[in-house]
């Protein structure tokens, strides 16, 4: 009967490591995508600098850009932390008991 408690607990160790495959594979895709996001937040500065050498200085109206610096600066940072936050704890699942005889 010892193999057997043996064998069920691989078992289901098993069912809930499959189980935790998708939800893993999604996180990570998530983070990939994220990750790109900042890099093309990044790659904007240099677009940004452009326009605003190209401004008119005696415009009525006039774009803040360092305004859009700071919200960019700040959707950066943002997503950058959900990046780097580490992952929820794993679920606490209760232990077999393994003895099925009385």
């Amino acid at each position: 009967m010892h193999q057997f408690q043996r064998s069920l607990y691989l078992l289901a160790a098993a069912g809930l490591a499959c189980a935790a495959l998708p939800a893993l594979a999604d996180g990570d895709g998530e983070r990939a995508v994220l990750a790109r996001l900042v890099h093309e937040i990044e790659a904007l500065e240099p677009i940004i600098s452009e326009a605003e050498r190209e401004a008119d200085a005696d415009a009525r109206i006039r774009f803040q850009y360092d305004w859009l610096r700071v919200d960019l600066a700040r959707m950066r940072m943002a997503i950058q932390e959900h990046i780097e936050a580490p992952s929820a704890e794993p679920r606490s699942v209760p232990p077999l008991r393994g003895d099925y005889r009385r």
